[in-house]
């Protein structure tokens, strides 16, 4: 018993390292700053009532199968390898700048597997990292221009005050530039993949919308326009969480359930930990010699070991810079395999593949993800 015990928790800590590691620190910050009435002060609310909204949403669109008929709809229309790997790593970008980061890779990869798995054996071999390492900067890169794009941008815009316009004027630059990499790295793969003779074979991936829960659809559509409204501060966040959870209830509550409950919990245990450490006079003026005047490169460097969201809310607590702490925690979503969390979920379903090495998958994503980073850095160096 006491074996199964310790290796539940084991897998426990495995599944969720950020969460426990967060819930951690908050609870020995409990010791140094006894709780009170000031906790509740911690807690982002709006973030938190809004980021519930959109997982809830997304994962009943996810559950309908939406995104996976668009994309089916594009891919056949692929003429040529250029066109397929054109399709498959934008997918990634612009559904990323809506649906999240996230759930564009949860989506499009195992799809991308499936296409491969339709072109043979040897061009899924010579395809798959290449296409799933790209795939997971796109989505990264794409989620940087919209505040509802991951969870760093919806907490960062929340707090900043910042308005919708000038968040995408701030971001769109950096996302053009990527988009220009992103298409230069499809064209110069898809014509050195043709001269090592990988080509399309008349891929044909099934759109079948007959099963389709249209009023499902319609509501699910309804209730991500009432999330924007949020966003853009014209819906009470309060208000729309009730809607949510009542619609959501009624048409299949089944989709409650799958919702990121762990990410809603990592955030409260790192508001309780950053708010305890923020009532330490002398921790607080450490941190913030260190961080103001240096969002950029301490952000980015941050988002290397901890990943890009404990980043923002680590950061966010020390420094009233807001420009400059969403440029670096965005940017710093590149680099290593945990800098942006949501680089583990391709790597998990690559790791599942039994013809690819996760060295092999790790070299190469490390090696694009240091240079999309290098190529983006120099760009703000350039128009700063």
């Amino acid at each position: 018993m006491r074996k199964t015990i310790s290796t539940k928790i084991l897998s426990y800590f495995k599944k969720e390292p950020v969460l426990i590691i967060a819930s951690i620190l908050a609870i020995v910050s409990a010791f140094i700053t006894p709780p009170d009435m000031r906790y509740l002060s911690y807690i982002d609310f709006r973030t938190l009532g809004i980021l519930f909204s959109l997982m809830a949403v997304m994962c009943g669109f996810q559950k309908l199968g939406c995104f996976k008929m668009i994309a089916s709809a594009l891919l056949n229309k692929s003429r040529n390898l250029t066109q397929l790997l054109i399709i498959l790593i934008l997918l990634c970008f612009f559904f990323g700048m809506v649906i999240t980061n996230d759930v564009a890779l949860i989506t499009f990869v195992p799809l991308t597997i499936a296409v491969l798995n339709l072109m043979g054996e040897d061009s899924k071999k010579k395809l798959l990292i290449p296409i799933v390492s790209i795939q997971t900067i796109a989505a990264n890169l794409g989620s940087m221009l919209t505040p509802i794009g991951n969870p760093q941008n919806l907490y960062l815009y929340g707090i900043s005050g910042v308005n919708l316009l000038d968040f995408l004027k701030l971001m769109f630059p950096y996302s053009f530039i990527s988009l220009i990499l992103l298409m230069i790295w499809c064209f110069v793969k898809g014509t050195h993949s043709k001269k090592m003779g990988i080509e399309t074979k008349n891929i044909n991936v099934s759109t079948d919308t007959d099963n389709l829960n249209r009023v499902q659809l319609g509501a699910y559509i309804l209730l991500f326009v009432l999330c924007l409204l949020s966003v853009a501060r014209i819906l009470p966040y309060w208000v729309l969480a009730l809607i949510i959870i009542f619609t959501v209830f009624v048409i299949d509550k089944k989709v409650l359930l799958k919702v990121d409950y762990s990410l809603l919990l990592t955030f409260i245990a790192f508001f309780v930990f950053i708010g305890n450490m923020g009532r330490i006079d002398t921790i607080y003026d450490f941190l913030s010699n260190i961080i103001v005047g240096n969002e950029l490169p301490v952000s980015i460097i941050s988002s290397q070991v901890i990943s890009n969201v404990p980043t923002a809310l680590l950061l966010s607590g020390f420094t009233n810079n807001y420009t400059s702490l969403i440029i670096g925690v965005n940017l710093g979503g590149l680099g290593t395999l945990i800098a942006s969390m949501a680089s583990l979920i391709s790597f998990k379903f690559v790791a599942n593949e039994s013809s690819v090495k996760a060295s092999k998958y790790l070299g190469y994503f490390t090696l694009y993800n240091i240079l999309f980073l290098i190529c983006l850095v120099a760009f703000h160096s350039f128009a700063s």
